[in-house]
């Protein structure tokens, strides 16, 4: 049997195991073979979730992770965490706010410590979202909240979606900082605000107007109150929407230039810009080639040169 056939078939435990082993050992023979044949076999629709502390991301979550399962969908989450300062691990907020059935082996929860990134995002994150996408039919990535510097999640995420709440003056910060180029859907939370969310909807159209995605998706704004569960079929069919807009070409190039720019990241974490200068056309990938297969061959060459 495969390693990916093993990863398929053995539940929440194999699964653990796998993400272990990338963390213990990124760049082992196992692990590139085990990513390699994850990233040519992807199973899943990956939604990335991204907006500021206390927007209510994770009640969303939530009730993304309740529909998905009732129409019976697997779902695989990363729960990308603030870092303790004295240890560095993930705090586990939000992981603990989910509402979740611990014995529903159709869900998987990882929470990941964010570290000193600050785009929202953990470094283990891409090469757990390739491994849960070929195994999960929905892989759901909650940024850890940090504000204006997070819009990494363009680069793990089919479907970014981005949440404001009414009366907070966020839509307009955004729309300065450039993050409201980034979302393939918007939300309004607790939408049972009335006026407020109203107004704020109308804020962010606004500011979204101001945006051009060059393949010719228009981002849908959605009023939800995630705990009466208003507006979540409208949001359902949001996010199968962009699904079906990406399968229809947009996808693959999506997809290949995450790849390409994870390959780029990984060896100037390791190496530097002098690293980058030295790998020079290594770092060309061909369309819809693994990127992490060429990472380890880039890394140990790097390692060994003088």
């Amino acid at each position: 049997m495969s390693l990916l056939a093993e990863l398929r078939s053995g539940g929440k435990p194999a699964m653990a195991r796998a993400l272990a082993r990338i963390e213990r050992d990124p760049h082992g023979a196992e692990t590139i073979a085990l990513l390699d044949a994850a990233w040519d076999n992807p199973l899943g629709h990956v939604i990335g979730l991204t907006g500021p502390p206390g927007v209510g991301k994770s009640t969303l979550t939530s009730a993304l992770i309740a529909r998905w399962r009732a129409a019976g969908l697997t779902v695989g989450v990363i729960a990308v965490d603030p870092s303790s300062q004295r240890t560095g691990g993930a705090l586990l907020g939000d992981r603990t706010r989910l509402i979740l059935d611990p014995e529903d082996q159709g869900i998987f929860v990882r929470s990941m410590a964010a570290r000193d990134r600050l785009g929202g995002l953990a470094a283990l994150t891409f090469p757990a979202m390739v491994l849960m996408r070929a195994v999960y039919d929905r892989v759901l990535i909650e940024t850890v909240g940090v504000g204006q510097s997070e819009t990494d999640v363009t680069q793990v995420a089919d479907t970014v979606v981005f949440c404001v709440q009414p009366a907070s003056g966020d839509s307009l910060q955004f729309m300065k900082a450039g993050i409201v180029e980034i979302p393939h859907v918007a939300v309004v939370t607790k939408a049972d605000l009335g006026v407020p969310a109203i107004r704020a909807r109308a804020d962010l159209v606004g500011a979204l107007s101001l945006a051009e995605d060059v393949t010719g998706w228009k981002v849908p704004v959605v009023l939800v109150s995630s705990t009466l569960g208003d507006g979540m079929d409208k949001l359902m069919e949001a996010l199968d929407g962009h699904h079906a807009h990406l399968s229809e070409g947009a996808g693959k190039a999506q997809r290949a230039e995450q790849g390409s720019k994870w390959l780029t990241e990984a060896v100037r974490e390791e190496f530097g810009r002098r690293g980058l200068a030295r790998a020079g056309h290594g770092l060309r990938l061909a369309h819809g080639a693994s990127p992490f297969g060429r990472a380890a061959g880039i890394l140990a060459e790097l390692s060994t040169a003088p």
